[in-house]
């Protein structure tokens, strides 16, 4: 059954269209990304209070960015910075779809990045999970080629 929420006669709510990652050091975290990931930056915008909006994705990915935040006591308060701080590298895990899995995974072993566990195929593909550099959690998966278009675990 698909429930459709309307507004109006209109969908209330569309996509998603950014997810965020809480990081410790902003410029640290967009070096590590652009130059161990390979991801690029979307958007370096300073905001009202010198708060800094960063996003990142792959090349040829518009649809949905990657916020890279750092918590800011200006911004989000001394005691509300301080909360999200706790919780970076605790944060759910984000999946991220490759074509080659096995090829990519010894790609970023090489660059020093951190894997819970070797590449494991798994009825949806193959897939292996690795840290950033302050623990946050991905899943890096190659989906069989019948699970592309779908919504793959």
């Amino acid at each position: 059954m698909i429930l459709t929420v309307l507004y109006g006669g209109e969908n209330m709510i569309n996509r998603l269209t950014h997810v965020t990652v809480l990081v410790e050091n902003l410029d640290e975290a967009l070096q590590w990304y652009i130059t161990v990931l390979g991801l690029e930056k979307k958007t370096d915008l300073l905001l009202g209070n010198g708060y800094r909006w960063v996003t990142i994705g792959p090349e040829h990915q518009q649809d949905v960015k990657i916020i890279l935040q750092e918590p800011d006591p200006q911004f989000h308060g001394e005691v509300g910075a301080q909360l999200l701080l706790n919780k970076v590298g605790h944060g759910p895990a984000w999946i991220f779809e490759t074509d080659d899995c096995q090829k990519t995974y010894e790609v970023l072993k090489s660059r020093n990045v951190t894997f819970l566990s070797p590449v494991e195929e798994t009825e949806w593909g193959y897939q292996t999970v690795f840290l950033d550099l302050y623990g946050n959690q991905f899943v890096l998966v190659e989906p069989l080629p019948s699970q592309k278009t779908s919504d793959s675990p």
